[in-house]
């Protein structure tokens, strides 16, 4: 097998001839439902879920008031990605997101990789929302003396672990209500009651999570029965979760103490960037609307205009929700699982009736996330089908829904199987680094158009300008800001000694540095790239920041992630290479 054969590239004129875009009638064409107010509510349905309603109360924890900083600069950040998405989106209106763009800019095998990383970030981020969305739905019902038992509410590995931290304390005479809330979380109790009172199957407890199976499968047939059906639940949703994150702000805003806003960074950069992950998760939905690219009335126009918009909004959104959430209570009491309904709470604004909304809220606005994603993750693997890397059934669409069929329910499965038994929440930052890697190459993808000397022939352009001066100028900038003001990240950085981990040996030290080695190569070969080829900045703004990011998600996930990849690369020289339709060129 030749080097050649793996880096073979798709023009831009078959990846459209392939998907049917000059053809939207024909046989086997999904249907063409979409408009720019669809799109947007769509990018706002997936970015405006678990972040505004979970993660954010971590992040904020750990980084204070200055949390809003991050919003900021995860917003720019995906700003600068979303401008090239935006770009690819209107030359190659297709439906396979990054995985296409990756196909048209650096071939078969990088478009494979980008393929099997995003079904990890489709996938695990929707395991992680069906499970955060049973946790809402069942706290919601008890309050109306609607009690699950908790081994149906509850994976295995959960109620396992509970059980062998409380089982030897009971068995030395303590009781449930003596060790709820004093030795152990109200949750490890509630496994330990999982455990013991599960019924057995030769032995086996029999603990698994329902209302998450429930809600995976009642998406998957919206989803299933079509576009039309899935935008106006999605957009109906969307409205509903709109109109709660503005009455949170506007009633937030009477009850907020400036005092809880000093001091702004309590806990320095350390403590801001530790809600990367978190902050994060809340953008990665808005490469889902480039999915929905064959069922759009007018993808060229439209899909730069939704993803921009939803980003925008969004962005504002979260900054607002921070500050609200900040000045509310005091940023050490945030870290809580709701905290929106915390802030409204007997320790905050005291106000149950908005409580109670926020309540029903996260549930509609996790179904929302959950439903787009949902929608995202069956269209990628269509598209890998219908370029031979995927067997043809992934590519089937529905006679009557028009809907790919099978990668719907495939998809479905995917998700909803492990969310029924399998607890999640170690490989949830996942989804973020498969995302961030998305975002890099196509972003990368745009400056290999540029420096080939080719142009994307589209109705939308990334604004150009030059990076000769501008990007060396701001390494330097940036450099001297971490030496003057954060000398503890540098020194940190050079130091073979661990203060979180003193007894760690030093080659493990030494492997935690090399996400930032990588990221110090890649800025100094960017650095002669734009003083030498006046590169577009916006791109290398976005490989740059987004690149940043992932090296604040730790070596162990980079591991996980590498792992991962290279069990996709056994799938496509087992079938892909063979099967790729670029053996049979037309």
């Amino acid at each position: 097998m030749s080097w050649k054969k793996l880096i073979r590239t798709k023009s831009i004129e078959r990846i459209l001839r392939e998907a049917g875009y000059r053809n939207a009638s024909k046989k086997g064409a999904l249907s063409r439902k979409l408009g720019v107010l669809d799109l947007t509510g769509l990018g706002v349905a997936a970015i405006l879920g678990a972040g505004v309603f979970s993660t954010i109360g971590n992040a904020a924890a750990d980084g204070g008031p200055a949390v809003t900083l991050l919003f900021i600069f995860t917003g720019i950040a995906c700003a600068f990605s979303a401008l090239c998405y935006a770009e690819f989106a209107s030359a190659i209106p297709t439906a396979g997101s990054a995985y296409t763009y990756a196909y048209a800019s650096f071939g078969e095998l990088v478009a494979w990789i980008i393929g099997w990383d995003l079904i990890m970030e489709y996938a695990i981020g929707n395991i992680a929302v069906a499970i955060s969305w049973s946790e809402y739905f069942t706290g919601w019902i008890s309050q109306y003396g609607v009690n699950v038992p908790a081994y149906l509410t509850m994976d295995f590995l959960s109620a396992s672990r509970g059980y062998d931290q409380v089982h030897p304390l009971i068995v030395k005479g303590k009781t449930l209500v003596e060790l709820a809330g004093t030795q152990f979380p109200l949750n490890t109790i509630k496994a330990y009651q999982a455990w013991a009172e599960a019924p057995r199957f030769f032995g086996i407890p029999i603990v698994c999570d329902l209302p998450a199976l429930f809600i995976t499968v009642l998406i998957t047939w919206i989803v299933f029965i079509g576009i039309e059906e899935s935008r106006k639940i999605s957009n109906i949703l969307v409205a509903l979760k709109l109109i709660v994150v503005f009455l949170v702000i506007i009633a937030g805003i009477s009850y907020i103490n400036p005092s809880n806003w000093v001091p702004f960074a309590p806990n320095g950069l350390t403590g801001i960037l530790k809600g990367v992950s978190g902050v994060f998760f809340a953008y990665i939905g808005f490469d889902a609307i480039s999915t929905t690219a064959e069922e759009c009335k007018d993808p060229q126009r439209d899909l730069p205009k939704g993803m921009i918009y939803s980003l925008v909004i969004c962005t504002v959104l979260y900054v607002l929700v921070a500050l609200v959430l900040t000045g509310i209570v005091n940023y050490q009491k945030l870290g809580v699982a709701d905290p929106l309904a915390f802030i409204f709470g007997p320790e905050g604004a005291h106000i149950p009736w908005l409580t109670a909304i926020i309540e029903v809220s996260a549930i509609i606005a996790l179904s929302t996330v959950l439903l787009v994603f949902q929608i995202g993750q069956p269209r990628i693997w269509m598209v890998m089908s219908r370029d031979g890397l995927l067997p043809p059934i992934f590519s089937s669409i529905h006679k009557k829904y028009r809907t790919p069929w099978f990668s719907t329910l495939v998809a479905g499965a995917v998700v909803a199987m492990p969310s029924l038994f399998m607890n999640l929440t170690e490989v949830t930052d996942l989804t973020s680094i498969g995302t961030l890697f998305a975002f890099i190459l196509v972003c990368a993808g745009i400056l290999k158009f540029e420096l080939k000397g080719q142009r994307l022939n589209n109705k939308f352009k990334t604004p150009y300008i030059s990076s000769k001066y501008v990007f060396p100028i701001l390494v330097v900038i940036c450099l001297a800001v971490v030496i003057l003001w954060f000398p503890e990240r540098m020194n940190s950085f050079f130091s073979m000694t661990s203060q979180e981990y003193p007894h760690l040996p030093k080659w493990e030290i030494l492997l935690t540095k090399i996400p930032m080695v990588l990221f110090l190569i890649l800025i100094g070969g960017l650095t002669y790239l734009c003083f030498v080829k006046s590169l577009s900045l916006i791109p290398v703004l976005g490989l740059t920041s987004c690149s940043y990011l992932m090296t604040e998600l730790g070596i162990t996930n980079w591991i996980r992630f590498g792992l991962w990849l290279i069990a996709g690369l056994f799938i496509y020289f087992l079938y892909g290479v063979k099967n790729s339709k670029l053996n049979n060129p037309t």
